[in-house]
This record gives structure tokens, C-alpha cells and sequence, in this order.
């Protein structure tokens, strides 16, 4: 029998894990600050940041108390709802258009992005659906190719919305879960041809990003938005500028706040910042993904794969975002997870860690014995 003590530990969130997790936040919520200072109502998204940080651990705390089964339960009707979501931005009055993109529904306070959710609701019907068709995913037929057509009809609602960078992450994260789930890497070619017409449709939306992105492989240092990122980046050094002191935020440097944030911190703390941030996300995803692994070992497939794909997620998201900033990929509009000014983002990404670290406590002992901490 365990101990009292040793019972209500394990029924903690790993704190080490959430140390890290607020730590991010809370530098982010600063860095969005400094990285806003540029534009005249800065204070006013300082305010809203924290109401966003707000809403994320209050709905995070929320996770921490459910049981991963009742998420599992609740998988389909959620992935439903985001498939509605992301058609009703299209509507008239609802969806919410910013520079030819309809991604977002305006609520009363503030505007919801539906391919935030997708990225989450996505990961946990996969999870459930590859459990349910664990013997015909190998299939070419009856496995494989059933789920690349709910992929499919997901990706393209989000490419229609001209959300580049949601539609590879949700792609990728849900192939990425197949092959763990044990697809076979020669069943790639059933994916060719719904990967062509994506393509097609991409290049359809978005001519204006392909010849940005043909722009950057012919001559990366003709990109303004990598070029400013990397002057910012060199004027930091070792040490940055100091909190507030960077210059590129003011009119030459475009989204200062959100896809180019890394920059900002680059110039403003220098290496040394750009290495804590680099270090906070190895550590996160490095346990996350043993999370992954000790939850199949424990024989808790769902949890796992669960576990692993947000660590995917934000793993390729994080690699992207930071790929951009320092000019080794052309620019694609990612946000950084935790860091990056946003609602829909910030929100999702804390229940989706929130999620990580309910996997983490199920696994450590019986979760049916848990009890509320709050």
C-alpha cells in the first residue's frame, strides 16, 4: 500500500515540468509586452495577454482535474464541433477577415481562431480513431487510406482559410501518429495524391507566398521580414540591448509580437535569452515525450499517442518559428507556442500541456483514486 503522502505526490502535476510551462508564459507575457511597444495601444494588449494567460490556466486547471478517458469520450463530438467552426468563418457578420484570410470568429472580447482548435481536436480523435482501427492501420485500403480522408477534409477547410502554416502542422502531426501508431513508411505513396492537390489549392490561395517563399531560395538576404530579424538578431550579441531597448521592432521588423517575437528577444537579451528559451522547450518536449513512452509502456495507448502528438506539434512549431527567425526557412506565419501574442494560440497550447501533464499523472498512479487539488 502507498502511503498517504506518497499517493497525494503522485497525484501532483510534475513540477518540474509545470515549473517550466509557467516560466514560459510568464516570459512571454513580457516579451509580447516589449515586443508590442512599437504600437499605440501596447498597454492595452498587455492587459489582454493576461486575461488570455488567465483563461488558459483556469482552463488548464480544469484538464488537470478530468480524466484523460472522458477527453477520449468526448473526442468525436470535438472534432466535429472544429470542422464547424472552421466552416462558420465563412459566414457573413461571423467569421472575422484580416488581409484576405478568414480565420477568425469574432466573439464579444476578443477574436477565436478555429485552426487552433483543429490542431488539439485533431490529435485527440486520431489518437482514439487509430486505437479503434489498430489492426487495419497497416491496410492500404481499409486503414490508411480511411484516415488520410479525414485528414483530408480537415486540412483543406484550414488551406481555404489561407492557414498555411495550421494546415502543415495538422498534417504532419496527424501523419506523424499514424507511423507511431505502426503504418508503414511505403504507404507515403497513398499520400502522394491527396498531398498534390493540397499543393494545388495552396499555390491557388496563396501565389503571393509562393513567390515569397521562391524569393527566399533564390536569395534569402532580398526577404525584408528575414533580413530585419537577423540585423535585430546581430545587434544583440551575447547580452542583448536590454529589456525594451530594441529598435526593430519600430516599423522595420513586421510582426514583432507574434511569428517574429524570437528575433525581438534575440535582440533585446541576446544569445543568453535565445538560449533560455531554446533550453525551456528541449526540456518541456524532452519530458513529453518520455510522458509518451512511459504511458505505452503502462499500456495507456491512448494517453500515449496523445502525448506524443502534442509534443510533435510543438515541437515542429517551435522548430519552424525559430527556423524563420534566425533565416534558415522562408516565412510561413508561425506563432511561438507560450511566447507569441495571441488568445486562440496561448489558450490552446496551455490546456494541450495541461493535457501532457494529466497523461504524465495517470501514468504515476491509479488516477481513479485522484482527487481534486484545487
Amino acid at each position: 500500500m502507498l502511503s498517504d503522502q506518497t499517493l497525494r505526490t503522485r497525484q501532483m502535476p510534475d513540477k518540474s515540468l509545470l515549473s517550466a510551462i509557467i516560466a514560459l508564459i510568464i516570459f512571454g507575457w513580457i516579451m509580447s509586452f516589449s515586443a508590442s511597444l512599437a504600437h499605440l495601444n501596447s498597454y492595452n494588449s498587455f492587459f489582454k495577454q493576461a486575461l488570455f494567460i488567465v483563461a488558459g490556466l483556469s482552463a488548464g486547471l480544469v484538464i488537470l482535474n478530468t480524466p484523460i478517458s472522458v477527453l477520449q469520450k468526448y473526442s468525436i463530438p470535438l472534432f466535429i464541433l472544429s470542422l464547424i467552426l472552421l466552416a462558420v468563418v465563412f459566414f457573413p457578420k461571423i467569421g472575422h477577415e484580416v488581409n484576405g484570410s478568414y480565420r477568425w470568429i469574432n466573439f464579444v472580447f476578443f477574436k477565436f481562431q478555429p485552426s487552433e482548435l483543429m490542431k488539439l481536436s485533431m490529435i485527440l480523435f486520431m489518437a482514439g480513431f487509430l486505437i479503434r482501427q489498430e489492426k487495419d492501420v497497416r491496410k492500404p485500403w481499409m486503414g490508411f487510406v480511411k484516415t488520410m480522408a479525414i485528414i483530408f477534409v480537415a486540412v483543406i477547410l484550414v488551406v481555404t482559410e489561407k492557414d498555411i502554416g495550421a494546415t502543415l502542422i495538422i498534417s504532419m502531426t496527424a501523419m506523424a501518429m499514424l507511423f507511431a501508431a505502426g503504418t508503414y513508411l511505403k504507404q507515403l505513396a497513398y499520400f502522394i495524391p491527396g498531398a498534390i492537390i493540397t499543393t494545388s489549392i495552396i499555390v491557388y490561395f496563396e501565389q503571393n507566398r509562393l513567390l515569397r517563399v521562391m524569393e527566399y531560395l533564390t536569395d534569402p538576404s532580398q526577404v525584408h521580414q528575414t533580413w530585419q530579424a537577423l540585423i535585430g538578431i546581430a545587434r544583440g550579441g551575447w547580452f542583448g540591448t536590454g529589456l525594451g531597448g530594441g529598435i526593430q521592432k519600430y516599423t522595420l521588423l513586421p510582426e514583432p509580437q507574434t511569428d517574429m517575437i524570437f528575433a525581438i528577444i534575440g535582440e533585446e537579451l541576446g544569445i543568453l535569452g535565445m538560449l533560455f528559451v531554446l533550453l525551456s522547450y528541449a526540456y518541456i518536449l524532452g519530458k513529453g515525450f518520455n510522458i509518451a513512452k512511459i504511458a505505452l509502456q503502462k499500456g495507456r495507448k491512448y494517453s500515449s499517442y496523445v502525448a506524443f502528438g502534442i509534443c510533435t506539434w510543438f515541437a515542429m512549431q517551435v522548430t519552424v518559428n525559430i527556423g524563420v527567425n534566425l533565416g534558415l526557412l522562408p516565412v510561413t506565419g508561425f506563432t511561438l507556442p507560450l511566447i507569441s501574442y495571441g488568445g486562440s494560440s496561448l489558450i490552446i497550447s496551455i490546456i494541450s500541456l495541461a493535457i501532457l501533464l494529466r497523461v504524465d499523472m495517470e501514468s504515476r498512479t491509479n488516477y481513479s483514486k485522484q482527487i481534486k487539488y484545487v
